[in-house]
């Protein structure tokens, strides 16, 4: 299994999927193995896949100091990688809290990054948290679902803190909650080192007027991917965070939730295949990728 040596001596593991251009991947969870991603709905088939284990999770070195677990401490780590695999510039594709690292990367080494792929990325380093109200009101969305009924009451519960987060709550998280959402959902517990995940946000992790002015020298374009169906990041919040980079493009991907590669993995490959292939930056700051459903992004203007 590959292996580099962070800067403070922690031994980090990472994989390899697919052939062609490398593209670093930074999982979420926060502070979740990667496995958890695969091959990222056969991505792996485009590109070569370079999965990162965080420090402390899945194949990486618990660290001596496990104050280096907080999000802004792990960009040495990323820029270790980077180095390491001989990139003068990278590609990087970062899921969920994963975004938040990628994020503080790319304002840290704004000239290091080539393009940056953010799903399903909440946007914490910006300073736009998810609002309980508008994650319940997207919960709401769903109650034609068969499981909505029994599943509401956990999941508002868990977001006003009357209850726990418990895997009753688990279906808003997926576009289809079938078998395989139910198989990927389960082994969450054991691909998550949980100290670390209280750790990753912990007090000084961000601070977001210093990451937004950082983010000014970033040229790379950025695609923030959306699920129409997520309840953090909702495709507003999606948007939102899209304007604040200067070649910030969004799309939103129909009838997926968290996990929009599980959800319709044709659809999300083509997105990110597409952007990457790109020669040209996709447009504007907030605007649509063009690649996307133009239908989709209307309705959620």
């Amino acid at each position: 299994m590959p292996r580099l040596t962070a800067p403070d001596g922690t031994e980090l593991a990472y994989h390899v999927r697919g052939e062609g251009d490398p593209l670093i991947v930074l999982p979420g969870g926060p502070m979740r193995a990667s496995a958890y991603l695969g091959d990222l709905g056969g991505l792996a088939a485009h590109r070569r896949l370079v999965l990162l284990d965080l420090r402390g999770t899945g194949d990486s070195a618990v660290p001596a100091d496990p104050a280096t677990y907080r999000c802004d401490r792990q960009v040495d780590d990323v820029e270790a990688l980077r180095a390491h695999l001989g990139l003068d510039r990278a590609d990087v594709l970062a899921h969920s809290a994963g975004g938040n690292l990628a994020t503080l990367y790319a304002a840290r080494h704004p000239h290091r990054v080539s393009r940056l792929v953010l799903v399903t990325a909440t946007p914490w380093a910006l300073g736009l948290p998810v609002t309980v109200e508008d994650r319940l009101a997207a919960a709401r969305l769903r109650e034609d679902e068969p499981w909505f009924a029994d599943a509401y009451p956990h999941f508002e519960a868990a977001w006003t803190g009357r209850g726990p987060f418990d895997d009753a709550m688990m279906p808003f998280f997926y576009g289809r909650w079938d078998a395989a959402a139910e198989a990927h959902m389960a082994a969450e517990v054991a691909q998550t080192n949980e100290a670390a995940a209280d750790a990753y946000g912990s007090a000084g992790a961000y601070d977001p007027a210093a990451t937004r002015a950082a983010l000014a020298e970033l040229t790379a374009p950025v695609l923030h991917l959306g699920g129409a169906l997520d309840t953090g990041p909702t495709p507003r919040l999606v948007e939102r965070a899209a304007g604040l980079f200067p070649e910030g493009a969004y799309a939103i991907q129909p009838g997926a939730g968290h996990f929009p590669w599980l959800d319709d993995p044709e659809w999300f490959v083509r997105r990110v295949t597409a952007f990457l292939a790109a020669t040209a930056p996709p447009g504007g700051a907030g605007r649509p990728h063009p690649s996307a459903d133009t239908a989709t992004e209307r309705a959620h203007r």
